[in-house]
């Protein structure tokens, strides 16, 4: 290919540009099929739905952008070079600060999508394997219906990342509220590092009327475990203000230590860059505090999708390249999800009706376990519940919490082409 990544960080050395040469990069397609126009009232269809949880809605494709959520979360990865630059940080502040910036960047995407990504079904599976180009991959899987639920897990250079998606929605006439529930993580094997976040509210406005615009507000807290317990961010994002002559889309925040001494300082927007500092002594009051900091860096500069991308849903290049058909991935992967193959290819009427027979397919196989749980317990025999295929339920360390914790299981399994535990949900 013409390029080794499309934000490649390591250093393109003597060796590491001829082991790049000797390995054949994939070429990747740059784009997706233009959005076709099917003009359809949003409002037609929600007026009846105020109050309601999004995710019970029966909504045609026509408001959807052609990806799944699990392929959406993927692109949180967009900017990984930035936890490959974490990895190497000697200092853990230092550390934690680009962690920090890495998660601002994950909703870089946010400020111009406003296509909804397909609810997954239960079982179906995404996986993402860019370590030929970007040096990081990523298995996902739907691991609950109601509610519905991901879980992810992915491994770059020098560090893994697994989170547990899960959210409320809750449509309030003018705007729609996506809260996040669920944790992720980071964890840099080689000291030892972990990191945990929660992420912030996200709202998508004018849903009655003119141009939907999105909005990220509230505090997240990303906190050190393990080797780095201690230490942790403050991070605030600001909400849009019609009052204010600051820029809007802010976000600041700070680093502090097991003292809670504040090293870092964190500052920018989250749809086009974050800088971070060394704190070099503070003044003021509690209330007001006054950091001196040293020269700023910038940890995450956000590439622009191309210009002309209005006309395709507003990807950036990797999210084009999500949904690219690819050889031997499991049968239950989101590429092979026919509603959305053919919403992409801008065939939304056979997608909608699709996409009925899918959601109606999942309901018979949950009436299908729920009978089955009945005669069960009608015979008082225990009945096991739903277990995914690649995560397992298990208690997290140190607290009641029940997780998903990936098995360890999928790449060995997709090497020999053993997909006998995939259900048939397509």
């Amino acid at each position: 290919t013409d390029r080794i990544s499309v934000h490649s960080s390591q250093a393109l050395t003597p060796t590491t540009l001829a082991a790049s040469q000797s390995k054949v990069v994939r070429k990747r397609r740059t784009r997706v099929a233009d959005k076709p126009n099917y003009p359809l009232n949003l409002w037609s269809i929600i007026k009846n739905c105020i109050g309601k949880d999004l995710s019970k809605i029966p909504m045609p494709v026509n408001f959807n952008e052609p990806l799944s959520m699990l392929q959406r979360l993927t692109e949180d990865f967009e900017y990984a070079e930035i936890l490959d630059k974490a990895a190497q940080a000697k200092d853990t502040c230092e550390q934690l600060a680009y962690v920090t910036a890495f998660t601002v960047s994950s909703y870089s995407t946010t400020s111009n999508r406003t296509g909804k990504p397909f609810n997954p079904l239960l079982g179906e599976t995404y996986e993402c394997d860019r370590t030929d180009d970007l040096g990081w991959r990523c298995i996902n899987e739907q691991v609950s219906h109601h509610p519905p639920m991901a879980a992810q897990y992915c491994e770059g250079r020098g560090w893994r990342c697994w989170q547990e998606f899960t959210m409320t929605s809750k449509f309030r006439g003018k705007y729609i509220q996506i809260v996040p529930l669920g944790y992720a993580h980071v964890e840099f094997p080689a000291t030892g590092n972990r990191y945990t976040w929660r992420k912030v509210t996200t709202t998508v406005h004018n849903i009655i009327v003119g141009k939907l615009w999105v909005d990220n507000h509230g505090d997240m807290e990303i906190f050190g475990e393990r080797n780095a317990k201690g230490v942790k961010c403050h991070l605030k994002y600001l909400p849009y203000s019609y009052f204010t002559r600051d820029t809007q889309r802010r976000v600041k925040g700070v680093v502090m230590d097991s003292a809670n001494q504040v090293k870092w300082v964190i500052n920018g927007t989250w749809d086009s860059k974050i800088e971070i500092a060394p704190v070099t002594s503070t003044s003021g009051s509690t209330e007001n505090p006054v950091y001196k900091t040293g020269n700023y860096k910038t940890a995450w500069t956000r590439t622009l999708p191309p210009p002309d991308s209005d006309k395709y849903y507003n990807f950036t290049l990797l999210a084009c390249q999500l949904n690219e058909p690819e050889p031997s991935v499991a049968p239950t992967d989101s590429r092979l999800r026919p509603d959305q193959r053919l919403m992409e290819e801008g065939k939304w009427n056979e997608s909608n009706q699709e996409k009925l027979r899918l959601e109606e397919g999942q309901r018979a196989r949950r009436r299908q376990r729920e009978a089955e749980a009945e005669t069960a317990a009608a015979e008082g025999r225990p009945y096991p519940p739903y277990e995914p295929i690649w995560f397992s339920k298990e208690k997290e360390q140190g607290t009641d919490n029940l997780v998903h914790v990936y098995k360890g299981t999928y790449w060995d399994a997709k090497s020999k082409q053993d997909w006998s535990k995939s259900p048939s949900i397509f």
